[in-house]
């Protein structure tokens, strides 16, 4: 998807991730690479009315800690490895104050970010998950506060903070 507002973690939930990452790519194994974050929403354009609005909205929620807790794959992306976090009241606040604002208002939204549909994740291998799985299990739990709301064009590599 060429844009997606994405949660920016603290420094150390980036670094714990980037640990794990780290343990793939030497165990010879494809790791994700850049910067950890959590997608919340992807779509093919957001026009400047949607930024407003999502920006808008950022500012009636707050913006909590995420428990990444559990390794496993998403749906319809059987070839990475993820960390999937814990789902509680306030990220889905969260991610429902992002949806509301772009509702109506962007085109070519990706399905998997919908409502009902998203699971908060940060990625570790991008190939051969059982692999990285057998390596990585059990893991330990990686608390990491949100401190920021992104909008990032991967067209242009911009990013831009809504929120934080």
């Amino acid at each position: 998807m060429p844009t997606t507002v994405r949660l920016r973690l603290d420094d150390p939930g980036v670094h714990a991730v980037a640990e794990l990452r780290s343990r793939v790519a030497a165990a010879g194994l494809p790791a994700a690479a850049g910067v950890p974050h959590v997608t919340v929403a992807a779509a093919g354009t957001v026009p400047a009315t949607a930024v407003r609005e999502l920006t808008a909205e950022l500012r009636l929620v707050a913006l909590p800690a995420l428990w990444l807790a559990t390794l496993g794959s998403v749906t319809g992306d059987d070839d990475r490895l993820v960390l999937a976090a814990v789902t509680d009241p306030e990220v889905l606040a969260v991610h429902t104050a992002v949806h509301d604002a772009l509702a109506g208002r962007v085109r070519g939204v990706h399905a998997a970010h919908l409502p009902g549909s998203w699971l908060p994740h940060v990625v570790l291998a991008t190939g051969r998950p059982a692999e990285a799985f057998a390596l990585l299990h059990p893991v330990a739990p990686v608390r990491a506060r949100i401190v920021a709301v992104e909008l990032h064009d991967s067209r242009t590599g911009e990013v831009t903070t809504l929120a934080g």
